[in-house]
């Protein structure tokens, strides 16, 4: 949808004309008028796959790209628990929109894993005054981008195969590498102006799941940054935390959220289907479909399978809270052994997503596999997401800590 007139949340509700919520029960209440809206016409804009511009308009209009900011600016005052809640409802609705949401907030919060606390005050007070939305280029599998050193400034340049968030960004999330610091490297994380000469992004994503996600490729060419706003760094030395290193939890519990939502999207979307258009079997002696034993089974599995992933994952994000909560006191211990519970949550909202959303057509019948109704984009969008990071991976760090009593070591993954 590209015109005013076709907005998703044009003159639906003018969420101007009410102070924004105060407590999360508010928040989920307004994530969940943004999944209604989104999911009315999720088959046929997914099938469009244009690019969403009114989409993230319809998030910042809603309040929900500023629900981590801080409350003096105009933001929500909220903290991760609910943040992913919100998510998983957005996702529920649109797969893509709930990760760009999530990879949003993520970025957002990023000034306060890495910056100073000037840094943190100034860049939350700007995203959250402005209603900024972040897009990253900071795909770690690619060769990092290059960082010299002129003068004040810090320039980078190189490319990235993946940036998501991309056009529809008012900022850009960048990561190098300092020319001359050896190997690993010094790493630099910057925020820059999504419109500018020294970024192209090249809309050539072209996947079969999340496809609304802006996730395409970006070349860097000269991008100038000032050494003052090099995230963490004092005098051009950087302040090392163990929070530092909290990036990738939290990202993964953002990876977890959309996935709940999508398998939520396909069950309750897959139950409505099936309530009102799937017949029963003309050999099994039922007038409902919802009468159906093999109906009544696979509802009931599917449901208990997602409610328990939930709560799962909602105790995971309180257990989190305090880490943020301690922020410059965190230890390696506390780092650790949070990592491990996340990567038990990602395995089994994986498996059960990929479950969910492949198996709910057992519940439809045939017709519901009309290209129109669009059944198969939730496990196209999961399929294609969970191939970020092989989720053995994510087993295998439960089981060593389980066996050996070792913890993760912080990567750009674990």
């Amino acid at each position: 949808m590209t015109t005013t007139e076709n907005r998703p949340g044009s003159d639906v509700i003018d969420w101007s004309a009410a102070p924004p919520p105060t407590d999360e029960t508010g928040w989920l209440q307004r994530a969940r008028e943004v999944r209604r809206i989104l999911e009315r016409d999720a088959a046929a804009r997914d099938r469009a796959g244009a690019t969403p511009y009114d989409e993230v308009a319809l998030l910042k209009e809603s309040g929900l790209v500023t629900l981590l900011g801080p409350v003096e600016h105009g933001g929500g005052g909220q903290e991760w628990p609910t943040a992913y809640r919100v998510i998983r409802e957005v996702a529920a609705g649109d797969g893509s929109i709930g990760q760009l949401l999530g990879y949003h907030l993520l970025w957002f919060w990023a000034a306060r894993l890495v910056g100073t606390p000037d840094q943190i005050e100034a860049v939350e007070a700007d995203a959250t005054r402005n209603r900024w939305f972040f897009g990253g280029a900071v795909n770690p599998r690619d060769a990092d981008l290059t960082i010299r050193e002129d003068g004040d400034d810090i320039v980078y340049s190189g490319h990235k195969s993946f940036s998501t968030g991309s056009k529809v960004s008012d900022v850009t999330v960048l990561e190098g590498v300092l020319d001359g610091s050896g190997d690993p490297g010094t790493h630099v994380f910057a925020i820059v102006p999504s419109e500018q000469e020294g970024i192209t992004f090249h809309d050539d994503w072209d996947n079969i799941g999340q496809r609304l996600t802006e996730s395409g490729s970006v070349t860097i060419d000269d991008v100038r940054v000032p050494w003052t706003s090099a995230a963490g760094f004092v005098d051009r030395a950087f302040q090392p935390r163990i929070y530092n290193t909290l990036n990738v939890p939290t990202i993964q519990l953002v990876f977890v959220s959309f996935y709940l939502g999508i398998a939520r999207g396909a069950l309750e979307t897959g139950a409505e289907y099936t309530r009102g258009t799937t017949r029963p079997w003309l050999h099994g002696g039922q007038q409902r479909a919802v009468d159906e034993p093999y109906q009544l089974d696979l509802y009931g599995d599917y449901q208990s399978k997602l409610w328990a992933v939930e709560a799962l994952a909602d105790a995971v994000a309180q257990e989190a809270l305090e880490i943020h909560r301690d922020a410059w006191n965190v230890t390696a211990q506390q780092r650790g052994a949070h990592e491990v519970r996340v990567a038990a949550v990602k395995a089994r909202a994986t498996e059960v997503a990929l479950e969910i959303t492949s198996g709910i057509f057992e519940g439809l019948g045939a017709r519901a596999t009309a290209a129109q109704l669009g059944f198969d984009r939730f496990w196209r969008n999961v399929r294609t997401h969970t191939l970020h990071d092989p989720v053995a991976y994510k087993r295998r760090e439960v089981g060593a800590h389980l066996l050996r009593d070792e913890l993760p070591e912080p990567t750009w993954y674990s």
